[in-house]
């Protein structure tokens, strides 16, 4: 039944569009469901599976966004001294990978940096530090464009040995590429939950003391988790980049941080698929209420919708529903009956 979810639900997402007759409007929804989800699933690698939260996880997004699209653009950029950086437009893909190591490597800096400590320090750390991404951006007119936004942002381009590149300006073909990316991030997740690395993560989280005893080294499994964890998110921050084609500082609003740990929180945290069913259901939740409510409306009704899932389901969908399936389950037959002498 594990497996099956996954495979049924990607499945239905690859003939999604085809019942949809490519809607634009529900498409634009899916896709940027899409990318906050993957945002969601990097967050559940630090806060599910090792027990740390960020609060400023935003800030690897909005940096793997920034990084793709300057990429992408190219800029001249004094540095001081009469010192200048220029840089000419590369192609989106090496702007994709180029978003994947920048934010990585904050990640791991972030890692060493407050890793060291535990608990609220490591909150104030990270949202600090998106604090700090986010003034950048605000007030680096020169590179960033500040609240003028980059605009322009080439699409993201695929390049297919024999048959050349391929421009992704179609919502359809996004969407496609979201979906293989999310996808890619799902297995890279699973991979490392079901290794050695995931049952030290694991072990860190239930028991730190237990777990330093029989030799795991806690400060550099949990920085590896953040450099994964950040990596995921500054995929996702180029995807949405290259999508949008415009971005500006709003791109580290602490309100898109929320949305993921309700993502995975209510999905069910330290659980392979409860990001993903939490992300789809509180992505989609304010579309479908959007043509039937006023905005205040809904989002009292989203905020209803929230607390009767945790009052119900206090560890998430996903173990609330595996819960409920196992107690309605039948118990296995006893495979010898007890002989009469027994009973008596």
């Amino acid at each position: 039944m594990r497996r099956l979810l996954p495979l049924a639900l990607l499945a239905s997402l690859l003939v999604l569009p085809l019942l949809l007759q490519a809607n634009p409007y529900l498409l634009n929804a899916l896709i940027i469901t899409g990318i906050l989800t993957i945002g969601a699933m990097s967050l559940n690698l630090l806060l599910g599976f090792t027990g740390q939260l960020s609060l400023g996880h935003i800030a690897f997004f909005g940096i793997g966004a920034y990084v793709s699209a300057l990429t992408s653009l190219g800029f001249d950029v004094e540095i001081g001294f009469g010192h200048r950086i220029v840089h000419e437009p590369w192609p989106p893909a090496a702007g994709f990978l180029l978003a994947i190591l920048a934010a990585g490597a904050c990640g791991y800096l972030i890692g060493r940096l407050s890793f060291r400590v535990r608990g609220a320090y490591f909150v104030i750390v990270t949202i600090s530090f998106a604090e700090v991404v986010r003034l950048v951006a605000l007030n680096w007119v020169e590179l960033t464009q500040g609240p003028l936004a980059l605009t322009g942002i080439p699409a993201m381009s695929v390049g297919v040995p024999g048959l050349g590149n391929w421009t992704l300006r179609t919502k359809l073909q996004n969407y496609y590429l979201v979906l293989a990316v999310g996808t890619l991030c799902y297995l890279l997740v699973a991979r490392l939950v079901g290794s050695r690395f995931g049952r030290a993560m694991r072990g860190l989280k239930e028991n730190e003391s237990l777990a330093l005893s029989v030799g795991i080294n806690a400060t550099r499994t949990l920085t590896i988790a953040a450099v994964i964890s950040a990596a995921m998110a500054g995929a996702a921050g180029s995807l949405y980049a290259h999508y949008l084609r415009i971005i500006d500082p709003d791109v580290f609003a602490f309100s898109t941080t929320v949305s993921m740990v309700i993502m995975v929180v209510a999905g069910g945290k330290g659980t392979l698929m409860g990001p993903v069913i939490g992300g789809l259901i509180f992505g989609l939740l304010p579309v479908a209420l959007r043509p039937v409510m006023a905005p205040e409306a809904q989002w009292i009704v989203y905020g209803i919708v929230l607390i009767v899932i945790l009052f119900v389901m206090p560890r998430g969908i996903v173990p609330g529903l595996s819960a409920l399936l196992a107690r309605r389950r039948p118990a296995p037959a006893p495979l010898l009956k007890p002989s009469p002498a027994v009973q008596r």
